[in-house]
């Protein structure tokens, strides 16, 4: 296209820009798509699970909820369901 004439200034930086641009996608594409393999989830202690927990407890306190409703809830969000263990 431009073999024989100079690129105007613009069209040196829209080059560059767009450049940036695609790998800047790319990069965000690659990131995205190995948190969603590795399946990045709320695991115990983050702030997903504590908030939770304060909810619970808030519950628990005013008296909603019972002792047995309160363990077994709090047992699901900590990861540990109650009942019998599978053998």
């Amino acid at each position: 296209m431009y073999w024989n004439d100079h690129m105007a200034p613009w069209g040196w930086f829209a080059m560059s820009f767009t450049t940036l641009l695609l790998w800047g996608l790319i990069a965000a594409a690659a990131v995205l798509l190995v948190r969603n393999l590795r399946g990045d989830r709320a695991t115990p202690g983050t702030p997903a699970t504590t908030e939770a927990e304060a909810l619970l407890a808030g519950r628990y306190a005013r008296g909603e909820i019972d002792d047995e409703e309160y363990a077994r809830r709090l047992a699901v969000l900590r990861g540990h369901p109650p009942g019998p263990t599978p053998r």
